[in-house]
């Protein structure tokens, strides 16, 4: 069984775990502890390299991932950069999830636009594809 770690802010929806078993086999669904989970959701924006910052993640990645393991990365696009790349000198596989989006615009009597947007699941898809 794979392992399918999860680096990003959010609970996999049902319907994505689902997805996940379907079409890449039993997973195992490994969240990050929730030190590094709060962490992951404050990328510490005046930093000027994060390459020291990711470091925690990378030790836990290489302790709970193992080679042609899923790991689901997705936030910060210079901590997921470093992230992917990472996983890739590991032999993991990294995927992003996609979504479709509908976006609503309202125009509201005091001329502001109020915008809603609904984004749905659709698939997983490997960095690099």
């Amino acid at each position: 069984m794979k392992n399918f770690l999860l680096i990003f802010n959010h609970t996999l929806a049902p319907e994505q775990k689902e997805w996940a078993k379907e079409h890449f086999g039993p997973c195992r669904f490994i969240v990050m502890p929730d030190d590094l989970k709060e962490a992951w959701a404050q990328v510490p924006s005046q930093t000027k390299s994060l390459l020291s910052w990711t470091k925690p993640f990378r030790k836990w990645v290489g302790r709970e991932g193992k080679k042609g393991d899923l790991v689901l990365i997705q936030g910060d696009f210079g901590a997921a950069y470093l992230m992917v790349n990472y996983a890739f000198k590991l032999g993991l596989v990294p995927i992003h999830a996609t979504t479709g989006r509908k976006a609503r615009e309202t125009r509201l009597p005091d001329g502001t636009v109020k915008m809603e947007h609904e984004f749905r699941f659709c698939r997983f898809r490997k960095y690099g594809e």
